[in-house]
């Protein structure tokens, strides 16, 4: 594995690479991957990666072409499939997700599956939204998920809770729900 990391305006972001592709890409905070074997060692993909996300949050970048080598379960996998799929600037509710798969009543499994992308901004998991329009919740903390659609230019619905969110609460915290990566 390769590992490389980039400070953003949402705090720290660590992405790994297999010689395939981008196997992990999260929001780390403070905490870095303590494992040694990682250290220090990048590879032409944690550099093009690192690029595309430069372009990204410069506002120069809309479509990552970075290669992806993500693992998880075939229904995992499709669910990751139809996020890449969402155009910057737009959303999908996890039922509209549920119907591009065929399957019409499975929104509380895309909605799991949604929950352990491990390719966090690349495979745009921040574009799945409720069915009535509102922000839910998000791995990587709904500040970071605002942020991320105000900055595509996504209007979110607004509720008492967003009036009250600060970025400033989830930069130095890592990326919940990962514990189940590398």
């Amino acid at each position: 594995m390769f590992i490389d990391y980039l400070d953003t305006p949402l705090g720290l972001f660590e992405f790994m690479a297999t010689e395939q592709g981008i196997r992990q890409a999260i929001f780390c905070g403070d905490k870095v991957s303590a494992d040694k074997k990682y250290e220090d060692k990048t590879n032409d993909i944690t550099a093009l990666c690192k690029q595309q996300l430069i372009e990204y949050f410069a506002g120069q970048r809309q479509v990552f072409t970075v290669p992806l080598d993500p693992q998880g379960t075939p229904f995992q996998q499709s669910v990751w499939g139809c996020l890449a799929k969402i155009p910057f600037g737009s959303v999908k509710s996890y039922g509209e997700i549920a119907k591009m798969l065929d399957k019409p009543k499975a929104s509380q499994a895309v909605g799991g599956a949604n929950g352990r992308n491990p390719i966090t901004l690349i495979v745009p998991c921040h574009r799945v939204i409720g069915g009535d329009g509102s922000l839910t919740g998000y791995a990587g903390g709904v500040e970071r998920k605002l942020w991320l659609l105000n900055h595509e230019g996504v209007e979110v619905k607004q509720s008492t809770g967003s009036a009250k969110l600060d970025i400033k609460n989830v930069i130095n915290k890592r990326q919940a729900k990962t514990q189940f990566l590398q």
